[in-house]
């Protein structure tokens, strides 16, 4: 049995300090990101006595950084200058942290199993384990039934790629999980799909997710926190707390959602 609460007596911070991001030298540099801030400070909201994960959503302009941001916090790109810290240790510690893309980022030769079972395997679980855990995953995700199926177009839909993709994210139990857009090339239904199935996997695994989106409607159905990114060079200039109950069920028929997210478009068609 997989234990979907991360086993951790304080929620990660993750810190970044004075971040940089520029291309080229000289008159050909092109700064991307410059003077940015972020902390997620440790959360006392604590249920059974378990720390519960924080839901943080950026969003901006196109070409602002957002995906940059995300993808320096995984590691995967190195800023020019400034800090990245996950519970105060350097990214390089090699953090438990997941990350799901826009574009669908399995492997076609293999299976929906042997996807979401290839971290466990890299970690070094035997097969009858790693295969274990990840049934449950896929059961998490609503693909019980396809798990011997090709992880490849038209074999699975676009949604059920995704979920793949979300699976194999999941299925180490991550602090934290990324996601960029990762509903942004599904269509309005299977998106909403999406949305509810991230909303139980945030209340079931409690991770601490940073979602990036350019879905203003989503990123308020979803979060605990908004923050706006300016145009490049590019920082923070606006954070919503966004106060609506924990449960989600019904909440897009409600004025304070509406309000809420009428008030959030305001403010993007306002950046210059």
């Amino acid at each position: 049995m997989v234990n979907f609460i991360n086993d951790i007596t304080k929620p990660d911070v993750i810190e970044m300090r004075d971040i940089k991001m520029s291309y080229g030298v000289g008159k050909d540099e092109k700064v991307v990101i410059e003077n940015f801030n972020f902390l997620i400070e440790r959360d006392e909201d604590v249920r059974n006595g378990i720390h519960y994960g924080q839901f943080k959503t950026i969003l901006g302009p196109s070409g602002c950084g957002k995906s940059t941001i995300l993808r320096m916090m995984a590691g995967l790109s190195k800023p020019t200058s400034g800090d990245i810290l996950i519970n105060e240790k350097p990214i390089t510690d090699n953090p438990n942290i997941g990350m799901v893309f826009q574009k669908y980022s399995n492997f076609p030769w293999y299976s929906v199993l042997e996807n979401v079972a290839l971290g466990l395997k890299f970690k070094g679980y035997n097969k009858k384990d790693r295969e274990e855990i990840s049934m449950e995953m896929i059961k998490l995700v609503g693909l019980d039934g396809h798990e011997n199926k090709f992880a490849q177009y038209p074999t699975l839909s676009g949604g059920q790629l995704q979920r793949v993709a979300i699976a194999r994210s999941l299925v180490s139990s991550p602090n934290i999980l990324l996601m960029d857009e990762p509903f942004g090339a599904l269509d309005v239904k299977t998106r909403l799909q999406m949305q509810d199935l991230l909303v139980e996997i945030y209340a079931t695994m409690n991770p601490t997710i940073i979602f990036v989106t350019h879905d203003i409607q989503e990123a308020v159905y979803l979060s605990d926190d908004i923050y706006i990114m300016g145009k490049a060079p590019s920082k923070f200039i606006k954070h919503y707390d966004i106060n609506l109950p924990f449960n989600r069920v019904g909440i897009k028929r409600d004025p304070k959602f509406m309000q809420t997210v009428e008030e959030v478009e305001d403010y993007m068609m306002s950046i210059e």
